[in-house]
């Protein structure tokens, strides 16, 4: 039985390898169909797991995120996990904290600046955020996901649904001097 490999309701199989000898393929498509599904979603931002079950212990992913998509801070602790970010398309930040929501550490990702990537450590507190329209990056982690412990968020900053995300996001950017591209 093949199992769906996009979290939600959306289905790209048509990009899915069709059985576990065949290599799945990266094309410019696969992101331009990945990034059209995270604009038409609140959100603004759409995963595509290449992992076929959750439980899988590397979960690898495109994650397809819009300027103003947020992800709460967060870090992977009980059990520590370590994340990955490489930069297929658009332009990223990525941003550390300490434990009291103070930037420690950023790094700007896009691969036509020759900046591919980070990994981020276990128990860092950090995020991503899309600095232009059609950004589209390969995330790696260790599985296997569980919603209970997959996030510890950082109870310094706004949760998702806060009005006051917008204005934190601006002041994380002017913090470390990057604007958004619109």
């Amino acid at each position: 039985m093949k199992k769906s490999r996009c979290l939600g309701v959306l289905n790209f199989d048509s990009f899915a390898f069709p059985n576990q000898n065949q290599m799945i393929k990266i094309t410019d498509e696969f992101l331009d169909v990945t990034s059209a599904k995270a604009k038409t979603v609140e959100r603004k931002r759409m995963n595509y797991n290449f992992h076929p079950q959750l439980e899988d212990p590397i979960n690898r992913m495109l994650n397809a995120m819009e300027p103003g998509t947020y992800i709460r801070p967060h870090k992977h602790e009980d059990p520590d996990k370590f994340e990955i970010f490489l930069a297929l398309r658009g332009r990223f930040v990525t941003i550390i904290f300490d434990e009291e929501g103070n930037i420690t550490d950023h790094a700007i990702l896009d691969n036509r600046e020759g900046k591919y990537g980070v990994e981020i450590p276990e128990r860092a507190y950090h995020m991503l955020l899309s600095l232009e329209p059609g950004s589209v990056a390969y995330e790696i982690k260790e599985g296997p996901y569980r919603t209970s412990t997959a996030k510890n968020f950082a109870s310094w900053a706004p949760v998702e649904e806060d009005p006051e995300v917008e204005s934190y996001i601006e002041k994380l950017l002017s913090e470390i001097g990057v604007s958004v591209k619109s």
